[in-house]
């Protein structure tokens, strides 16, 4: 990964952008397509609230009940955050392993890579929907590289990225980037 963030700090100032741009969604956003086909914004928000509580059920932990993504998906989004950062601020928390999908790892390791990525990807899809900034720092963009590159073919499975787009060779890191991700910039 090209960051020395810890993960608790990585997540925390990836976090604080996606919380940015989630408060900015102008109230008649919500239901507006995101470039996820078939998800409106608020449907991005709900995904990536119940993508990271489940990751929390694989190692036998849970994220309490908070307000819901259907009445207020900004709120949904602050209580799931707060929840998932106050685990991974508990080192014997982080720390719990499981079998994943490319063998034994830990929460942290997962929320480092897959997770914050996914923070990322979904920030700038939250953006294009809403109409906000779709602006992604130079150093996350060398983040999301290097998660692209660690997935491989697994990006590929269904439910995670559609197939890659073909961007002229001049095109900008953000543009070749989303185009990895089969997202049009």
């Amino acid at each position: 990964m090209m960051t020395t963030e810890s993960t608790p700090d990585l997540y925390r100032r990836l976090a604080a952008a996606l919380t940015d741009r989630i408060d900015a969604v102008p109230a008649d956003r919500w239901e507006s397509p995101s470039p996820c086909d078939g998800w409106s914004t608020r449907d991005v928000v709900a995904h990536i609230v119940e993508t990271q509580a489940h990751m929390m059920g694989v190692v036998g932990l849970s994220i309490p009940e908070g307000p819901s993504t259907e009445t207020d998906p900004a709120a949904a989004w602050h209580h799931t955050r707060n929840a998932v950062q106050a685990i991974l601020d508990d080192p014997s928390k982080a720390s719990l392993e499981y079998d994943g999908h490319f063998g034994r790892t830990d929460l942290s390791s997962t929320v480092r890579t897959f997770y914050c990525f996914d923070l990322i990807v979904h920030g700038w899809d939250i953006a294009r929907a809403a109409g906000l900034d779709e602006t992604i720092p130079a150093e996350d963009l060398a983040l999301a590289d290097a998660v692209i590159a660690q997935l491989g073919d697994s990006l590929r499975m269904d439910g995670v990225c559609g197939p890659a787009i073909a961007v002229p060779a001049e095109a900008d890191h953000q543009t070749r980037v989303l185009a990895a991700l089969g997202r049009s910039a």
